[in-house]
């Protein structure tokens, strides 16, 4: 039977990938130790998330392993051998706020575990896929000085940019402030991208802006739509920070960049690199965000403006995807903002009301 390894294999992305390969007949081998936990509290626990999949597929197996751990993650890597034909790395250490308090531990859980992974693949799987989400904030700051255009609900770029339709992956990683977490994830992204060109394995690397779904187990520090829809259930307060609450983020549900990876795994390539997110199908400022909560739930949100943004933070981003439907043109987007937040309201309205 064919394996796919899954780190962060209860969070959102890992998740949906291990649901996603399960379907295809894969035997699937998740490792999350619930870090999630650790960096964002008890609300942010992935348990739930961990006991529905092993309770759903009988083709799961999971590991409370963690993935700076090389001698560990070594006996997993060599209990299933050659029958690995892919790894899918998702587990990381996610907030660029967070980052800042712990920076050892935001380095050595993003870079270190991601070397762990790559170094046992390299020795027990190498003929197999290697797929990283990596992220936007490998850019930095450098997004915010595009010539971008203040509109009634959002920021939004100049229509005569090469960028109009979305960020591509020609803009440069240099010269710009990242955050501890960016640095952090750059030398993970630039890793993957090594042991493609320099061994010639097939690595694939996925730039996510925002992603999403009703699997989130979203925070105030991270996972932006589901956190904002759950404030909005409760009455919980929600920060809007800078920007005057006009900064665009396009969306991508767990489903669409999951099946890209699918795609990619179907045809990998070797150390290629794609920015992917909602792109123009699915993107939304914070108040046009919050609109569509209060037009969902049918409350007001209770929410705060602070005029002091988050440092590093993207004033406007979205993925320009014309690189990857390129290469993989039978990918389509299926999920857009609105279909995303009806959809994590189902899943949130009678577990958080009833909290």
């Amino acid at each position: 039977m064919a394996v796919a390894i899954v780190t962060g294999s209860a969070g959102l992305i890992g998740s949906e990938t291990v649901k996603f390969f399960c379907d295809k007949g894969f035997d699937v081998v998740g490792i999350d130790n619930n870090f999630r936990k650790t960096f964002f509290g008890e609300d942010a626990s992935t348990e739930w998330n961990r006991q529905r999949l092993e309770a759903s597929h009988k083709n799961y197996t999971h590991y409370d392993a963690d993935i700076r751990d090389h001698e560990g993650i070594s006996k997993i890597y060599g209990r299933y051998g050659k029958d690995i034909k892919a790894v899918i790395h998702c587990a990381a250490q996610p907030s660029h706020d967070w980052a800042a308090s712990d920076p050892y531990m935001d380095f050595t859980v993003n870079a270190n575990g991601t070397l762990v992974m790559l170094e046992n693949f390299r020795a027990h799987c190498p003929d197999s896929v290697f797929i990283f989400t990596s992220t936007n904030k490998v850019y930095g700051d450098t997004p915010n000085y595009l010539p971008l255009v203040e509109l009634e609900t959002r920021w939004e770029i100049d229509p005569s940019h090469a960028y109009n339709d979305g960020i591509d992956e020609t803009m440069s990683i240099d010269h710009t402030k990242h955050s501890l977490f960016g640095a952090s994830k750059v030398a993970a992204d630039v890793l993957v991208q090594e042991y493609g060109r320099y061994f010639g394995f097939k690595t694939g690397i996925f730039r996510g802006g925002c992603l999403t779904g009703p699997s989130h187990s979203g925070t105030r520090l991270h996972g932006f739509l589901s956190y904002l829809m759950r404030c909005c259930i409760t009455g919980n307060k929600y920060f809007i920070y800078g920007y005057k609450g006009k900064q665009v983020r396009d969306n991508i549900h767990s489903y669409d960049l999951v099946n890209s990876l699918w795609h990619f795994f179907e045809k990998p390539r070797v150390g290629e690199v794609y920015n992917m997110g909602g792109g123009r199908y699915s993107n939304c400022s914070m108040l046009e965000a919050i609109n569509l909560c209060e037009e969902i739930t049918g409350k007001k949100l209770n929410c705060e403006y602070d005029e002091t943004n988050r440092i590093g933070d993207h004033i406007w981003w979205i993925s320009g995807l014309k690189k990857f439907e390129q290469h993989y043109p039978d990918w389509k987007m299926t999920y857009d903002v609105p279909r995303i937040l009806k959809e994590i309201y189902e899943t949130q309205k009678d577990v958080v009301e009833t909290a």
